[in-house]
């Protein structure tokens, strides 16, 4: 059983979101999953844009602008070259409070399949478990003036990897509680007209305990960092085209003893830019582009690259969307440019609704 949950651990750090396979120095990794299907067919540069429900997730400065009610929800099998019962869900709704601000709550959920019990002496299991991870998020926009804005989340997040350990030293089990928070900024009309600039560092908090709280592992606490523009914005015409840069703010060392640290958020947030060579930090940092065309306000067609050098992961993304009165149908599919890589044949479908 010991045995089983330190593998799972190790194995869910590494490979259960986009990024990780360059950064498996934080846990609840399953934050960095990307929602709707919208963003993931511009290859994740969605974070200057904002402008609909998931800006719960890429920003929430983005919330301030739009004043409609919207609920948005989107489903994905998720890796199904690794397994076919993982599967991710993302549910958003917003509204406006008039003379205040746009409002927002969030759940991301994450189901990782079922595992299988074994004990430190046997190879053959003993009963299985299932294992998932969700976070509840309420968050807020608000205009500080005509042209930008600034936002806040508030989530707590639940981790659920392995039942309680039992007949061992070790202390606690293999689920977790966490509090974090997320700052955005957004800014429209940026120097010309049609220029956006949007700015978002999620997941700032306490690290996260699973066993022992020496041992103690941070949360992924992201920067995102984004441009976008309109070249054609007519009555039956829109493209944009965007271009976003994230970074994961954490930072891990060896100590005078030879044990694996972390500095606290609040000091990764500069340490994580200047702890290795510049050329280094450049390679950490993971850069998409993506550009949306949207034909008569009915039809749209999505596609994006993202690029993560120190990860070598590497995916081609390609969207469309459909509006129908207040509905809007979206879907995306990744192609990674490594033959079987875990993302190959990811699909995402999101819908949402005005009202």
């Amino acid at each position: 059983m010991k045995k089983t949950i330190a593998y799972f651990l190790v194995l869910v750090s590494v490979i259960f979101t986009q990024n990780s396979f360059a950064q498996s120095e934080a846990t609840v990794q399953f934050l960095l999953i990307t929602p709707g299907a919208r963003a993931t067919g511009m290859g994740e540069s969605f974070v200057s844009i904002a402008d609909d429900a998931t800006a719960t997730y890429w920003n929430p400065a983005g919330l301030a602008f739009q004043k409609q009610r919207q609920i948005s929800a989107m489903h994905s099998n998720w890796l199904p070259q690794l397994a076919s019962d993982l599967f991710f869900d993302y549910l958003t709704f917003v509204q406006e409070i008039e003379g205040l601000g746009t409002f927002g709550v969030a759940v991301t959920y994450l189901n990782l399949g079922e595992q299988a019990i074994t004990s430190e002496n046997s190879p053959i299991p003993t009963g299985t478990f299932v294992s998932s991870e969700f976070a509840v998020a309420t968050s807020f926009g608000t205009q500080i003036t005509e042209n930008s804005s600034v936002g806040l989340q508030l989530k707590y997040i639940r981790s659920n990897l392995a039942p309680e350990l039992s007949n061992t030293s070790q202390k606690g089990d293999g689920s977790a509680n966490a509090f974090a928070f997320d700052i955005g900024y957004l800014y429209k009309n940026l120097l010309i007209d049609r220029l956006s600039f949007g700015v978002n560092i999620a997941n700032m908090g306490p690290k996260v305990t699973y066993i022992d709280k020496a041992q103690a592992d941070p949360l992924p606490t992201n920067l995102r960092l984004g441009f976008s523009y309109k070249p054609i914005d007519d009555e039956f015409n829109r493209l944009t085209v965007a271009f976003e840069f994230d970074k994961l703010l954490v930072r891990r060392y060896q100590d005078e003893n030879d044990e694996t640290k972390s500095d606290p958020f609040y000091k990764a947030l500069y340490s994580s830019l200047f702890d290795e060579s510049m050329n280094t930090e450049l390679k950490r940092v993971i850069a998409n582009v993506g550009a949306e065309y949207w034909y008569g306000d009915m039809i749209a067609m999505r596609t994006g690259f993202h690029h993560d050098d120190i990860g070598k992961v590497r995916y081609l993304t390609f969207g469309a969307g459909l509006k129908y009165a207040s509905l809007y149908i979206d879907a995306a599919y990744i192609s990674p440019l490594e033959q079987g890589h875990p993302l190959e044949d990811t699909i995402q479908f999101s819908l949402a609704f005005n009202f």
